[in-house]
Formats: C-alpha cells, sequence, structure tokens
C-alpha cells in the first residue's frame, strides 16, 4: 500500500484539529499531501495575531505544520505548539498565551513579505511531509444563522456558542462572498488524486473552505475521488443532535449540491465521552443514501473518543481510494 501510496496526491480541506489527526495518519503512506485551511479564524491566540498584524490567522496552518514534521520524537512538532504560559485571550499585544509556531508564522511572513512563502519557509525549516496553503489570503469572516433564526457574527462567538436562543446552527456565511483563491490552491485540486473534506467543526471549519466560490467549482468539477470524514461527536453549538445524513444534508444545501462519492463514520461508540464535554456521538441513519458509497467503520480514539484515531483513520481512507 506505501509503494502505491507514494505517488498518489492528496488534498485535505479544512485544517482544524479533525484534520491535524487525519494528517497524521496519512504521513505515514505518503508525502503528497496539501492542506487548505481554512482563514475564517477570529479567536484565541491567532485571532489576536490577527488582529495585531492584519494577517492570515496561523493557528490551525501551524497545528498541521506540526502534524506533518518529519520526526519521530516529536520535539519540533512540541515546538511548534509549544504555548506560553497564561491567557489565551489576552491582550492582543502580550505573548501570554500565544503558540510559538504562531509567533514563528509572523516572523516568516515579515522575512519573506508573504503569507505563502512564510509558510513554505516553515515547512523548509521543519522538513514537513506536505505543504499547507490557505484557502484565501483576504480577511475572511463569517456570518451563522441558528435554528430559531437568530444572527450571529464572528467564528469564536459561533464556535464558542456565546450567544443567547437555541445555540444550533442552520446555515454560515462568508464574508466577502467571493474572496481570492493562491492559485496554488486550485491547481491542488485540480491534480488531486483524492480531495478529502473533514473531519472538523462543519459550520466553522469545514464549510468556510468550501463555501469559498473558486474552491467549489474546482471541488464539483474535480475528476478526482472525494470523501467527506464525518465527525464522530457532536460538538454544543454548533451540530448538536446531528447523524450522519444531517452533515451530508448540511453541505448540500450550502454548495448545492452533495460533491462527495464517499462518506466515512465512526460506527464504535462503547466507550463513553466524558460527560464534562457536553459531546454526543454521531449516530448512523438507518436508511443508506444511493448518492455516495458509505464507509462505516471503528475509527474512533478510545482513549479520547470526541475525535478520530490517525492510524485507523488513516487505513481506512487508503482502502477506500
Amino acid at each position: 500500500m506505501a509503494n502505491t501510496m507514494n505517488t498518489k496526491k492528496i488534498v485535505c480541506l479544512g485544517g482544524g484539529i479533525g484534520t491535524v489527526n487525519l494528517i497524521k495518519g496519512l504521513k505515514t503512506y505518503t508525502r503528497n499531501i496539501t492542506v487548505v485551511v481554512s482563514a475564517a479564524d477570529n479567536g484565541g491566540s491567532a485571532g489576536r495575531l490577527r488582529r495585531l498584524y492584519n494577517i492570515f490567522p496561523p493557528g490551525d496552518a501551524i497545528s498541521c505544520l506540526a502534524a506533518l514534521t518529519e520526526e519521530t520524537n516529536g520535539e519540533l512538532a512540541r515546538l511548534l505548539t509549544y504555548r506560553f504560559p497564561g491567557n489565551r485571550y489576552a491582550a492582543d499585544n502580550q505573548i501570554a498565551g500565544q503558540k510559538l509556531g504562531n509567533l514563528l508564522f509572523v516572523g516568516a511572513k515579515e522575512v519573506t513579505g508573504d503569507v505563502q512563502k512564510g509558510l513554505l519557509l516553515l515547512e523548509k525549516l521543519f522538513n514537513t511531509s506536505g505543504k499547507v496553503l490557505p484557502a484565501t489570503t483576504d480577511a475572511l469572516s463569517l456570518t451563522a444563522r441558528t435554528i430559531d433564526n437568530r444572527e450571529v457574527e464572528g467564528e469564536q462567538t459561533i464556535d464558542l456558542g456565546k450567544y443567547k436562543g437555541k445555540r444550533i446552527l442552520e446555515h454560515v456565511t462568508i464574508h466577502p462572498e467571493n474572496p481570492s483563491v493562491p492559485k496554488e490552491v486550485l491547481q491542488a485540486i485540480r491534480e488531486a488524486d483524492l480531495l478529502i473534506a473533514g473531519p472538523g467543526d462543519l459550520y466553522t471549519t469545514i464549510l468556510p473552505v468550501l463555501l469559498i466560490p473558486a474552491i467549489r467549482k474546482e471541488l464539483i468539477d474535480a475528476k478526482a475521488r472525494k470523501m467527506y470524514i464525518v465527525n464522530v461527536a457532536n460538538k454544543p453549538f454548533e451540530t448538536k443532535g446531528y447523524d450522519v445524513a444531517h452533515y451530508v444534508s448540511a453541505i448540500q444545501k450550502h454548495l448545492g449540491s452533495f460533491p462527495f462519492d464517499t462518506v466515512i463514520a465512526n460506527n464504535d461508540f462503547a466507550f463513553p465521552i466524558p460527560r464534562k464535554y457536553k459531546y454526543t456521538y454521531v449516530t448512523i441513519p438507518k436508511e443508506k443514501s444511493p448518492c455516495y458509497r458509505f464507509v462505516v467503520k471503528d475509527i474512533v480514539d478510545r482513549s479520547f473518543p470526541l475525535y478520530h484515531d490517525s492510524k485507523k483513520l488513516a487505513r481506512v481512507v487508503l482502502e477506500h481510494i
């Protein structure tokens, strides 16, 4: 499998912790991984740097670079993701709570004069198994509508449920609605053998990438195998009560079609999710859709069942390419 996969070009669309877990497993089989990360983050330490320096929010990009480092002891990954003591939501110009990799990104961007060149410099320095690209370098923001028709602005507010009413989302919109996309992103999608969206926060990580018109068009037109990986668990304030069909329906509603030919979901619910997280497992609908191949496997991380097991997930993906 490994020899065959070395020639396959894989593009992952998303960028959050779900994508991180996915690429940790995939990098065992191939170095041809491109991650297209969301640019909508405006919270935490990355949001602080976004406001302070008017830059692309580097948090997800740095986490993905750390996951792609080619090393066995993990020291470089830990260096990139090291967070200085203090509050992540401190004043924008304070180092408290900042992630070292985010600060390195700011420096790399300033040295090279460009977001993409800055990421490329970090890829070389940390010898990554693939590359990371921003979905857009425009200043992207989000507006969401809840199931009780309440409008919520900003990724952080949406993500943390910092609003009143029924905190379950119905729709999300990006602003600007048609941001520019780096040509390297569009080329990577066109040349891909496998396109993967998810796992990750549906409304605040995945859809902010897929909704960009140029990316949506290339995704729909692409001849590659296209997979959507459903989350193991539902996040409060975002997808509460969703089963697999709800995820598919939400993507279809936002994009006008469901462009993926394969859907991968977890079916092992034996390990209790700690109550303090207020997450619940994503369940499997009784009826299967004829519109896509539905792959259901044990892919949960048994030690922390909010997420996928990287090795299990990679094996399932590669078995169905």
